[in-house]
């Protein structure tokens, strides 16, 4: 059994660093609701950690806690080694940090390119007199920012639509401009809320694509949510599983294609 800093080397040959997050006994209540209830699991360094379960699971509510959005009531978050106090999302952003949302959001009238540009925001430290007179260093800044952007523009294979206003585009499109914007963040940890949701297969195909690629060329660490298990078993490392707000299966995708309690949860089958 691996240790929290071991690493290993993949079948594919991706090296999988020790842990970088660890979720400890999380437990998160919404009034009388208990959406998590005492789980614990893992995120190591350049692995794609899945996240799966039914509608209702309190999947959404674990990235939540992970992003910072939701500070849960019981247990603890600990990264890369230390506890990590209660934080603002973008407290949780600057420590390199970035996620995708299920419902996008992103800003309807403005362009591809300066959506993206929203990415590199926490990059600039450039105050309001230099940003106003676009002189110094908030210049270099702009400048600097526009080269990393331009970059994941020609990654993501979305140089035709770069100047095109995003509420003008189809739906897998923008799902793939909401993910170029979360990328020029430069997170260390990337959190991707159910990014295949509505797209045909072959928008699965291309998305599916650039994620391997991320994780490949950037080393971004990336955890998912997905109710499509043929993605996640093909894409993911390690899978853990929650039914009502519960973990019910945590290891490799086929050890959790062969858990029965995973089974039981996804097709409702009784066994003794």
């Amino acid at each position: 059994m691996l240790d929290a800093s071991d690493s290993y080397v993949t079948e594919d040959g991706r090296t999988i660093g020790g842990v970088v997050m660890e979720m400890k006994n999380i437990t998160l209540r919404f009034g009388g609701v208990v959406a998590i209830k005492d789980i614990s699991f893992d995120i190591r360094q350049g692995e794609i950690r899945a996240i799966i379960g039914p509608n209702g699971a309190g999947k959404s509510s674990m990235l939540n806690v992970i992003s910072g959005f939701y500070n849960p009531q019981e247990g603890q978050v600990f990264y890369k080694g230390k506890l990590r106090p209660s934080m603002r999302p973008y407290q949780v952003a600057r420590q390199g940090i970035a996620r995708t949302f299920q419902n996008i959001a992103l800003f309807e009238g403005m362009t591809v390119l300066d959506n993206i540009m929203t990415g590199r925001l926490h990059h600039s430290k450039a105050n309001l007199f230099e940003q106003a007179f676009w002189k110094g260093r908030a210049e270099r800044e702009e400048v600097a920012n526009r080269e990393v952007v331009e970059k994941i523009i020609d990654f993501l294979e979305i140089q035709t639509i770069r100047k095109t206003p995003v509420g003008r585009l189809p739906y897998g499109l923008k799902k793939r401009v909401e993910l170029a914007r979360a990328l020029a963040a430069e997170p260390s940890i990337l959190l991707l809320d159910e990014p295949m949701a509505g797209m045909n297969v072959e928008e699965k195909e291309d998305m599916s694509r650039f994620i391997l690629d991320v994780n490949d060329e950037f080393g971004t660490t990336i955890a998912l949510i997905e109710h499509d298990m043929g993605v996640v078993m093909d894409l993911s490392d390690r899978v853990v599983v929650m039914d009502y707000g519960k973990k019910i299966g945590d290891g490799t995708p086929d050890e959790v294609r062969n858990n029965q309690d995973v089974i039981d949860a996804y097709l409702g089958v009784a066994h003794d």
